[in-house]
């Protein structure tokens, strides 16, 4: 992955973009880009840069008679032919800028789920742009005050949703937009919408969703040479597993995580899916030394803060997967986008009010720290983060029944969870990290389940074909029944065990206590340093949840720390 950087407006934008140690390798006097290949479409009228991966490439040659033309060269060709809505025709991951110098409008694009980000900050007239973070860290437009806002949702979601980021001065472009500069007007390119359910069975559409995945993995795996799955023996990751081994024998090897002997894992289920898919499997063991050595080189490679105890056994899967291969699959999206058990708790609340908005239920769902904001935060930061609007305002437009003018309104209760779960867990969670880490060693991270035509099919299926009574994804559990174990198709899900409860009573305790705790601490200035005594101590009333919540204050100290660098 390129750190793809630009700018707009400055005086001299060459100069600029070397200022924030971006190398110019486009520019006129009036836009610079760096960091990324740079295209145009045949006419040389539209000039693009970024970085693209374009799934339906083959496709959009055909149609634009361009059988030669690069995917960047492709989306220019889309947006001097039709306009912003024409690069809904673009299928792929992607964070790109294009330029028309003839009309001087410059427009910012994210591809649709997610997969890759873009960033910026205006300052009058200039705006600065990058697809990492860190890309703006020298940026004149950029104070480096932190958000307090993009603080309380990383404390309630543990990452950042949304255009929130953790920096005060800089947004998100959300997915599926584009921004255009200087007007500011931002457009709807694609976003997941209301479906026409068409009046198929349920066998029909298990054949349907099927052609889906095949051609989404498909277009994940390499040409040539061989391909990497991380395989933690759920359902979603085995399904990505054995389709991969199906459509390219002999290149495909899986890796698991274990933390110890000692600890729960997964391992059996993992082992039984590899051995089913005649594949090599290789495990990889984190000791919490290994744990807590690898924190500080992991939130670094993030942009925001990302509070989940996966972050780093990504990291580590990513270097030993990199020495083997350059394409790394995954099973991320099925939970998402098919009904998975995190819905439960949201709909048990649908059923059976307990008081309290949709929106509160939401946020307390993710079994964060969203009610412990008003004593974990300092009085300062909680004075400030009041005038900055609630963390329910996020949520509302996803789950209310009327939502806001342009926001799609999906009838299902179903639909607008999954809706919410695409937009903000997938986007500002589940893909930043799989982008942010897998990257960093090389690698060309690929989420099938989130391959934008899969997301399209999950809400033109009926939500009884999703959810039939308490078994969660059916319909997915279906389209691959002949590929997978029968005990993976029917076991629980469990999730990944990181064992940071045991972790923070014995080998993290003084370490974490010296980091949130000691006078150098970073989140001195935002937290209560008396109740994050008490959750190092073990008292209150979060038990079992001590370790998860002090985790993700760990997390956010050292990726403060991070950012210093």
């Amino acid at each position: 992955m390129n750190d793809f950087a630009g700018v707009y407006g400055v005086g001299d934008p060459a100069a600029a973009l070397r200022r924030l140690g971006v190398e110019p390798a486009w520019a006129d006097e009036r836009v610079a880009f760096g960091g990324a290949p740079v295209w145009s479409d045949p006419s040389g009228r539209v000039v693009i840069s970024g970085e693209l991966v374009l799934d339906n490439a083959p496709e959009l040659r055909k149609e634009l008679e361009l059988p030669e033309a690069a995917p960047g060269a492709l989306l220019a060709a889309l947006y001097r032919r039709g306009g912003v809505a024409a690069l809904s025709r673009a299928v792929g991951m992607f964070a790109v800028a294009l330029w028309e110098p003839a009309k001087g409008e410059l427009l910012l694009l994210r591809d649709g789920c997610g997969a890759r980000t873009l960033y910026f900050a205006r300052e009058g007239e200039t705006c600065w742009f990058a697809a990492r973070l860190r890309g703006l860290r020298r940026c004149p437009a950029v104070s480096r005050q932190l958000s307090l806002r993009g603080l309380a949702a990383y404390l309630s979601f543990a990452y950042v949703p949304g255009s929130l980021t953790m920096w005060r001065d800089v947004a998100e472009l959300r997915p599926g937009a584009a921004l255009s500069i200087p007007d500011s007007r931002l457009y709807d390119v694609w976003s997941p919408r209301p479906q026409e359910l068409e009046p198929l069975s349920v066998e029909e559409w298990t054949l349907r969703l099927r052609a889906l995945l095949e051609e989404a993995v498909r277009v994940c795996l390499p040409e040539c040479g061989p391909a990497a799955v991380y395989l933690s023996g759920g359902l979603d990751s085995s399904l990505v597993a054995a389709l991969a081994a199906r459509m390219a024998p002999g290149r495909v090897a899986s890796w698991s995580i274990s933390f110890g002997e000692e600890y729960p894992s997964e391992l059996e289920w993992s082992g039984l899916v590899a051995r089913h898919c005649g594949i090599p499997h290789h495990i990889l063991t984190l000791p919490p030394a290994r744990m807590r050595a690898g924190l500080p080189a992991t939130m670094a490679a993030l942009d925001d803060p990302i509070g989940d105890p996966l972050t780093v056994p990504n990291y580590a899967l990513g270097l030993e997967a990199g020495r083997h291969a350059r394409v790394v699959l995954n099973g991320e999206g099925g939970d998402p986008c098919f009904g998975g058990p995190k819905n439960s708790p949201m709909l048990l609340h649908a059923l059976y009010p307990t008081g309290g908005s949709r929106e509160a239920a939401y946020l307390r769902a993710h079994l964060k720290c969203y009610d412990d904001l008003p004593e974990l935060l300092s009085p300062e930061a909680l004075a400030a983060l009041r005038k900055d609007g609630t963390l329910e305002e996020l949520v509302r437009p996803y789950l209310c029944d009327a939502p806001p003018p342009g926001q799609p309104h999906f009838p299902a209760y179903l639909d607008r969870l999954i809706h919410a779960n695409v937009c903000l867990k997938g986007a500002g969670h589940i893909l930043t990290k799989v982008n942010n880490l897998t990257a960093e060693f090389g690698l060309l991270g690929r989420s099938p389940l989130f391959d934008r035509r899969v997301v399209e099919a999950s809400f033109a299926i009926p939500p009884e074909y999703k959810l039939e009574g308490a078994v969660e994804k059916a319909i997915l559990k279906r389209a691959v029944a002949d590929l997978l174990p029968p005990e993976i198709l029917h076991r629980p899900k469990s999730g990944m065990l990181v064992p940071v409860q045991a972790w923070f009573r014995r080998d993290l305790r003084r370490y974490a206590a010296g980091m949130l705790l000691g006078r150098g601490a970073r989140t001195r200035p935002y937290l209560n340093r008396g109740l994050v005594r008490e959750w190092l101590a073990y008292r209150g009333n979060l038990w079992p949840r001590h370790g998860v919540k002090l985790w993700l204050l760990l997390s956010l100290e050292i990726w403060l720390r991070a950012q210093e660098g």
